[in-house]
């Protein structure tokens, strides 16, 4: 077993932090099933932030659009923070 716990990128129930105990390789069908949600997660924030210029500059884009678009910006942060998060608590857990 690994020492340390994987954090993963999705919640659990209520909203609370979901961990993951795996064997010491990491490459179970649920750590594979995270690394490819945590890929899915960056590439949206990624594309997310293409959007975010273009409406930025239109003049006709209006204060709903706006909020949507934070709070669309507030999930990918939260998004990619967990993932840093998980990915930083795996680097020295292989020592």
């Amino acid at each position: 077993m690994s020492v340390r716990p994987r954090l993963l990128p999705w919640p659990g129930t209520e909203g609370k932090r979901c961990y993951l105990v795996a064997d010491q390789d990491g490459d179970g069908p649920l750590s594979r099933l995270a690394d490819e949600m945590e890929a899915v997660q960056l590439k949206a924030g990624s594309e997310l932030l293409g959007h975010v210029a273009v409406m930025v500059d239109d003049q006709r884009v209006g204060v709903r659009e706006l909020r949507f678009l934070v709070k669309c910006l507030c999930e990918a942060l939260r998004d990619a923070l967990r993932v840093a998060e998980s990915r930083g608590g795996r680097l020295g857990a292989g020592e």
